[in-house]
C-alpha cells in the first residue's frame, strides 16, 4: 500500500480583506471567521487566533490582538504559512465500480470513507483508491490533493460519486454541477416523521456562527442558496422514523443534514454532528444518508443515469 510522499514546500500566500460596515466594531478573530467563508483561506477560529498572535494577520499593516475592534474600511492581510506539498500515492483499496470508460469513473462510495486527502486523513481515501485503480489516469485540472474530483460526499454518506479521468470530462462535469444540470437523489432515514408528506426546503446555508465544524440555516445575505425537495417513502406507525427521498438542486456542505434537522425538525438517524445518536430510539450504527441516484451528461453528450445499490442497513426501513 502506497503512502503520501513529501515533494517540497509551498511559499507563503497572502490574502487581503476589507472590513465592511456590517462588521465595524466586531473583534478581529470573530469577524475574520465569517470573512474567510468562500475564500481560499480555510481555518478554524482557533487557528486564526494563533495566526493573529504570531503576526501572520495584520490590520492596516500592524500586528494586533485577536480581540482588536475593527472599523469599516480596515485592511486585513492574512499571510498563510507555507505548507508542505505532497504527492498523493495510490492505495490498493476495494472500490465498487458502477461504470468506467476513458473519460469518467462512477463508484459506490462506502460509508466512513473520505473522498480526498486532507488534514487528519492523509490516506485511505477514494482518491488514493482511484489513483491505484486507474494507474494515475485522473484529470489534473483539480487541486493537487483531489485529482479527478468534481463533487464530494460527506465521509459517513454512501453512494454515487463520479470522478473525471480526462480533462474534457472534468471541465464538462464541473460545468454541470455548478450549473445545476445534474440529478442528485438521496435516501435518508430520519428521527421522527415530517409534518407534511412532501415539500421544498429553500433557505440560505452558511457556516454555523458558534461552531465552525457545523453548517446552519442563516439569514440572507449570509450563506448560499440551498434547495432540497423531499417526500416520505415510508413512515413508522409509532412515528419513530421516516424513510425520505431527497432531491437536491444545490450542493451545499451538509445540505440535507441541515435542512432535515432545522427545516423539518427531523435529524437523520446516526448523525453525530446534527443529532445525538445515543439518545435516538432507533440505533443504526451509521449515518443513514445514501446518495442513491446520480444523473448527468457524458462529455460526448450522452445522458447517463446511475443508481447505487441500497445498503443493507436501509432494508429494515424499506
Amino acid at each position: 500500500m502506497g503512502k503520501a510522499r513529501v515533494a517540497g514546500a509551498m511559499p507563503d500566500r497572502s490574502h487581503r480583506f476589507i472590513v465592511p460596515a456590517s462588521l465595524s466594531g466586531d473583534r478581529l478573530d470573530r469577524a475574520l471567521s465569517g470573512m474567510i467563508e468562500g475564500s481560499p483561506v480555510v481555518a478554524s477560529r482557533a487557528l486564526l487566533q494563533v495566526w493573529i498572535r504570531d503576526g501572520a494577520v495584520t490590520v492596516n499593516g500592524k500586528k494586533v490582538k485577536p480581540r482588536h475592534a475593527l472599523s469599516e474600511g480596515d485592511e486585513i492581510v492574512i499571510t498563510v504559512p507555507g505548507e508542505k506539498s505532497v504527492e498523493i500515492q495510490g492505495e490498493d483499496i476495494d472500490l465498487e465500480i458502477l461504470f468506467e470508460d476513458e473519460d469518467i469513473i462512477v463508484v459506490n462510495k462506502a460509508p466512513g470513507m473520505v473522498v480526498h486527502p486532507a488534514s487528519g486523513n492523509a490516506g485511505g481515501t477514494v482518491v488514493n483508491a482511484l489513483i491505484h485503480h486507474t494507474g494515475g489516469l485522473l484529470s489534473k485540472l483539480a487541486d493537487k490533493d483531489r485529482p479527478g474530483i468534481v463533487h464530494r460526499l460527506d465521509k459517513d454518506t454512501s453512494g454515487c460519486l463520479v470522478a473525471a479521468k480526462s480533462d474534457r470530462a472534468y471541465e464538462s462535469l464541473v460545468s454541470q454541477f455548478s450549473g445545476r444540470e445534474t440529478g442528485k437523489e438521496y435516501l435518508a432515514v430520519t428521527q421522527g416523521v415530517p409534518a407534511q408528506p412532501s415539500g421544498r426546503l429553500h433557505t440560505q446555508i452558511g457556516r454555523h456562527p458558534g461552531n465552525r465544524q457545523k453548517m446552519a440555516v442563516v439569514e440572507a445575505p449570509a450563506g448560499k442558496e440551498a434547495i432540497t425537495d423531499y417526500r416520505i417513502l415510508r413512515a413508522d406507525e409509532r412515528s419513530e422514523w421516516a424513510l425520505l427521498s431527497c432531491v437536491i438542486h444545490t450542493g451545499r456542505t451538509h445540505q440535507i443534514r441541515v435542512h432535515l434537522k432545522e427545516g423539518l425538525h427531523c435529524p437523520i438517524l446516526g448523525d453525530v454532528i446534527y443529532a445525538q445518536p445515543k439518545r435516538q430510539a432507533v440505533k443504526t450504527g451509521r449515518l443513514m444518508l445514501h446518495a442513491w441516484k446520480l444523473s448527468f451528461s457524458h462529455p460526448n453528450g450522452e445522458k447517463l443515469a446511475f443508481e447505487a445499490p441500497v445498503p443493507e442497513t436501509f432494508s429494515r426501513f424499506s
